[in-house]
């Protein structure tokens, strides 16, 4: 059973998703930073200041300086952070990384519309504990309907 907690933090970064301006060669996505305590410390969405901007680069930018910030925490992301990019030099899954953030959530993979995603087990492999919570995809992906012309 999936933990109370996570779902409301994830329902929340939807929410956030929603903001999105719309873009037909990217996702609409929104990513929580959650503290240790459970306490929001952070968040973003997807071209929130620039066009290219991902929603854990929006939300990774806002952290409070020092290691001790994001001790513990938990990034909440709608769709899984990024591992190939164009417009930027760092992936969303470097930034992570680079953050000291050990621990993922995510609603959906990030399918191959764009890019072949590989967030998931680049973070993993590097000790970072990912979690996906499917009873969310749909309302993730329906974001970005959009996306998929019927």
């Amino acid at each position: 059973m999936t933990d109370p907690d996570a779902l409301r933090w994830m329902r929340a970064a939807i929410d956030l998703s929603r903001r999105c301006p719309p873009s037909d060669t990217a996702f609409s996505v929104g990513a929580i930073i959650v503290s240790a305590r459970g306490e929001q410390i952070a968040s973003g969405y997807s071209r929130e200041s620039d066009p290219v901007e991902h929603a854990e680069q929006a939300a990774l930018a806002k952290l409070p300086s020092g290691h001790d910030a994001v001790a513990g925490s938990t990034l909440y992301s709608t769709l899984e952070p990024c591992s190939a990019r164009a417009s930027r030099s760092l992936t969303c899954t470097d930034l992570v990384l680079r953050s000291g953030i050990k621990r993922v959530v995510i609603a959906w993979r990030e399918p191959s519309v764009f890019v072949e995603g590989r967030g998931y087990e680049y973070l993993t492999a590097a000790g970072v504990v990912v979690e996906e919570l499917p009873e969310l995809a749909d309302d993730a992906r329906h974001v970005n309907n959009h996306l998929y012309p019927t």
